[in-house]
């Protein structure tokens, strides 16, 4: 049986940050002629990383099965985390930061390691605001979100 191919693109924001949040993702399936779904959400109150992390658990989520995920993000916080070891580090230091400091949104790293050991990831990080038409579409799809909801506090970008 061939493993699924899933390309994932996804963003998450708040403005102010922290403030009203929303995230956003759009998975691709290569071998079903490119087919694309988009999610979306958003909170009243939350920070632009939480977004970020919540965009990409949600994304993983949506798979129910084993796939070869490519995972694009303009969020070097959340690839960094993963292809640069500060996942590893954090965990064997009881989640806390170089600086001895306590790392933030644990939970939400928590169950994104979780999904993510379901599937074979591969990170990549993608300059934001820099034409990409998926990354683009979901910076929209965020703001649409929050104003969906009411929570939009006129400073989107």
């Amino acid at each position: 049986m061939k493993q699924d191919h899933v390309i994932i693109y996804a963003d998450g924001g708040c403005s102010p940050n922290p403030g009203p949040g929303g995230w956003a993702a759009i998975l691709i399936s290569p071998l079903h002629k490119n087919r694309a779904k988009e999610i979306s959400g958003a909170e009243a109150h939350s920070t632009n990383n939480r977004m970020e992390l919540t965009a990409a658990i949600m994304a993983l989520r949506q798979l129910k099965r084993r796939c070869k995920v490519v995972f694009r993000t303009d969020s070097q916080y959340l690839q960094r985390a993963f292809n640069d070891g500060w996942l590893s580090k954090w965990i064997s230091n009881r989640w806390k930061t170089s600086g001895k400091k306590p790392v933030k949104n644990v939970d939400l790293w928590q169950e994104l390691i979780a999904l993510s050991a379901k599937h074979d990831m591969k990170w990549e990080w993608i300059k934001g605001h820099a034409g990409d038409p998926h990354n683009e579409r979901c910076d929209f799809l965020v703001g649409q979100a929050r104003k969906n909801s009411g929570m939009s506090s006129g400073m989107d970008s």
